[in-house]
């Protein structure tokens, strides 16, 4: 533990002129009389390590001096091309890797280029949760996450519904969407692969068994044609509907942009008023009323006529609460 201190130690000084007793007792979570006893140790290991006293004072490396314990670990190299998603990192137990990973890259950094983090920092920030909703960690996306990374087999408990299953898994890759974590996974033998939702999980269970992963595999590709499905697979309804020009920019603000394409696409002529009519693929009646609403009179919905009579019992109310 100390060990890695002290080379942490090294490469904050290689990447700054000089830090403070305080600065470093922030960044390496110590008390400043540490800081004191470290600086010291290397010294005494030959680390060029120079106090500068007073006020203004603090601690730097003397003469250029270059350590060359720069070379990232697999994890660290790894989390480094997920530094831009923090959040994720933290909930994937992944933060300290990365940490590691920043530090030794910028410590290898000409110092011309040192503020080169700092200055990306500033200028773009990911955040990945969906605006409203609270995000929620799933206690176990750690144990899972550890077992994606070494392609380690797990047994798992899973929901659904009412009902749990168990199941043997081979962890391919971790997708998170809108604040929300899922694995993609497949049963050992070449089964096909599957979308969990990370929440379900009701225990897991790391092998130290690996197995052996499918090159083939792209998860993004594999996610986008999970989505697509997912999305034509609710749409089990449809409604016919009137839009004016304004609702036809605002339709795929307010249904699924799957729908929205699909309606949009099938669309006849205007009329002369410049409206169109669509056959609009929803969820269900329900939904698509809580949808069409918020278009307000820039939408008449034609059929069924189940849904045409609720919104014109809306209209009346609306009448009546407004005035005439």
């Amino acid at each position: 533990m100390r060990a890695a201190r002290l080379i942490k130690m090294v490469l904050l000084l290689q990447s700054r002129p000089s830090m403070t007793a305080a600065e470093l007792a922030r960044e390496l979570e110590v008390s400043e009389r540490t800081v004191t006893r470290d600086a010291q140790a290397l010294s005494e290991a030959g680390v060029p390590v120079y106090a500068d006293r007073g006020r203004a004072g603090g601690y730097r490396l003397v003469g250029g001096y270059r350590t060359r314990l720069t070379g990232l670990a697999r994890s660290e190299a790894e989390a480094l091309f997920l530094s831009g998603v923090p959040g994720a990192l933290r909930e994937m137990g992944l933060q300290d890797a990365a940490s590691a990973a920043r530090l030794k890259v910028a410590a290898a950094l000409l110092p011309s280029l040192r503020d080169a983090p700092d200055s990306a920092a500033r200028r773009f920030h990911l955040d990945a949760p969906a605006w409203f909703r609270e995000p929620r960690t799933p206690p176990l996306l750690p144990v899972i996450a550890e077992a994606v990374w070494a392609d380690r087999r797990i047994a798992a408990v899973y929901r659904r519904g009412d009902t749990t299953v168990e199941r043997e898994l081979e962890p391919y890759g971790l997708v998170l969407k809108a604040g929300v974590w899922y694995l993609c996974a497949r049963v050992p033998g070449g089964g096909a692969f599957r979308t969990y939702r990370m929440d379900r999980f009701d225990a897991v269970e790391a092998h130290e068994e690996r197995f052996a992963r499918d090159p083939d595999f792209d998860l993004p590709a594999h996610w986008a044609a999970q989505a697509e499905r997912f999305a034509r697979s609710i749409l089990r309804a449809e409604v016919v509907v009137r839009l004016s020009p304004a609702a036809v920019r605002g339709l795929p603000r307010v249904v699924d942009p799957l729908s929205a394409r699909e309606a949009l696409a099938g669309a006849g002529e205007p009329d002369r008023d410049g409206w169109v009519t669509v056959t609009l693929p929803v969820e269900s009646e329900e939904v698509a009323h809580d949808q069409l609403t918020a278009l307000g009179p820039e939408a008449e919905v034609l059929a069924p006529r189940g849904l045409r009579e609720r919104f014109a019992r809306d209209a009346v109310r609306l009448a009546a609460l407004y005035g005439t």
